[in-house]
């Protein structure tokens, strides 16, 4: 006997040598167990408690894992099969009442709080949920000799973005699965450039390689599905010669509870949550959809962020709304927009302090976005630092005003940009000399506030090109739990 009978009335406990309670309460048990209405089951030492006949070996742990249990000793009444009370530890008068024993415990003391479980070790739930539990993972499963080197098969067999990966064992992808409530079998997206059916368990697979901690799964899932979307045009990230590769910008909430960082340094390196996410979502790329360099990613040079690009909005004292809200959603709402961007590109102005020299002062860098004589065929993100919004906010600049500033700041004569003009054969066509033209298609400029509160330094970054057929618009989804 294994498991509890489906018919059983009567009484469990569950024990284990190793527990000074246990062991305290064993003549207790010895005596009871002798009523024979009492099955007693040990984790550790089928032999213990001495006196008990009949104890049960759950040295598999699997009655532990299966009646969830958490201290013991623990005491469960069963009525026909079923679980009608249950007392944590040892108790001497809630025992002798759940009991109907009145001398039970005779000797003893009152109380004694017991010992955990060997089924809630460190890192057992996970093996236990592999073992015993429902979710059965569908992936291959490779085995490696003892003597071969993981990390190295990694490398080998192509799953790596050229940095160590964490291998994703059973255990591991259960207990990142445990991060989301959606079934491993969900479908989260077609993935290019090979157009493969992705699961939530393959997502968890690529979180595990990447470093991710279960709670940041939700974030991973719904870049996933963002990259899907055909306006996002992945497989076009991918293709293009360009720097672009897909960055992963988090809003609301679950940037907080999950401890991203939206301050210093928060386009580097420092922050697991912020580093490994973005890794996610490129590694499901090149392991589920198959981009990789050299392949169909045809970058001509790439750049450090391909490798993966994630941050939250400072959201906790921006003046202005956040990314999301400006695209629709709710404060309390969390998003993930993604936008297919290059390299990050610093404005240093440490001498403006009115907002109409630091609008000028932006708008002078990002006419260089993409060719200082391209217009309108790329759009840009860009991350207003802190001390640059004080500017903003002390003279009383809301967003839109801030838009609609540079955007007039950044419209320029078509005679001055167009093929040959300055005497530099790139440019825009001759039939748009006549035109003003706008560095950014209506929608193209992404605007967030992040960063350090020290430092006079925002950032933009160069998108892939505008959107429509031949380009990549940037996307917003919910992330769902």
């Amino acid at each position: 006997m294994s498991l509890i009978p489906n018919d059983f009335s009567g009484f469990v406990a569950v024990v284990k040598r190793d527990c000074e309670t246990c062991r305290l309460i064993a003549p207790a048990l010895a005596d009871w167990a002798s009523e024979r209405d009492l099955l007693v089951y040990s984790q550790d030492d089928p032999t213990f408690p001495a006196g008990c006949d009949g104890v049960i070996d759950d040295r598999e742990l699997e009655l532990s894992y299966r009646l969830d249990i958490e201290i013991v000793p623990t005491l469960i009444r069963f009525n026909a099969g079923r679980e009608e009370s249950r007392l944590l530890g040892w108790r001497r008068e809630a025992w002798r009442q759940l009991a109907e024993i009145p001398a039970l415990g005779d000797g003893l003391i009152a109380f004694s709080p017991g010992c955990g479980s060997k089924s809630v070790e460190p890192g057992m739930a996970e093996k236990l949920a592999f073992k015993f539990g429902d979710t059965r993972l569908q992936a291959r499963r490779i085995e490696v000799a003892a003597q071969q080197d993981e990390q190295e098969i990694a490398f080998e067999r192509g799953w790596s973005d050229g940095l160590p990966v964490v291998p994703p064992t059973e255990e591991r992808v259960l207990r990142m699965l445990a991060g989301t409530t959606r079934s491993p079998d969900e479908i989260v997206g077609i993935i290019p450039p090979n157009n493969v059916s992705c699961t939530v368990e393959k997502v968890a697979i690529n979180a595990v390689l990447a470093g991710c901690k279960p709670a940041y799964l939700p974030v991973v899932l719904a870049a996933v599905e963002a990259a899907c979307l055909d306006e996002f045009c992945m497989h076009g990230v991918l293709a293009t010669t360009y720097f672009a590769g897909p960055i992963v910008i988090v809003n609301g909430p679950i940037a907080n509870e999950i401890g991203m960082n939206s301050a210093h340094n928060v386009l580097g390196q420092g922050n697991r949550a912020n580093s490994t996410i973005g890794r996610a979502l490129q590694l499901v790329v090149r392991n589920v959809g198959g981009g990789l360099p050299g392949g169909v990613d045809r970058a001509t040079l790439g750049q450090p962020g391909k490798v993966g690009f994630c941050f939250p909005e400072r959201e906790h004292d921006s003046y202005w709304e956040s990314l999301a809200v400006e695209r629709g959603f709710a404060p309390e709402e969390s998003t993930v927009t993604l936008f297919a961007g290059g390299g990050v590109h610093p404005i240093g102005d440490q001498k403006s302090r009115n907002p109409e020299s630091l609008t000028r002062s932006f708008a002078l860098t990002m006419r260089t976005v993409y060719h200082g004589k391209i217009y309108g065929r790329a759009d840009a993100l860009l991350v207003v630092s802190p001390e640059h919004m004080r500017v903003f906010r002390e003279a009383g600049w809301g967003k839109a005003r801030f838009r609609a500033e540079l955007d007039r700041r950044l419209t320029i004569d078509g005679s001055e940009v167009v093929q040959g003009a300055g005497d530099i054969a790139e440019g825009m066509p001759a039939r748009y000399a006549q035109r003003r033209l706008s560095k950014f298609q209506p929608g193209g400029l992404l605007i967030a506030h992040a960063g350090g509160g020290a430092g006079m330094w925002t950032a933009v970054i160069t998108g892939w090109a505008a959107s429509g057929p031949k380009g990549s618009t940037p996307v917003t989804v919910p992330i769902r739990s």
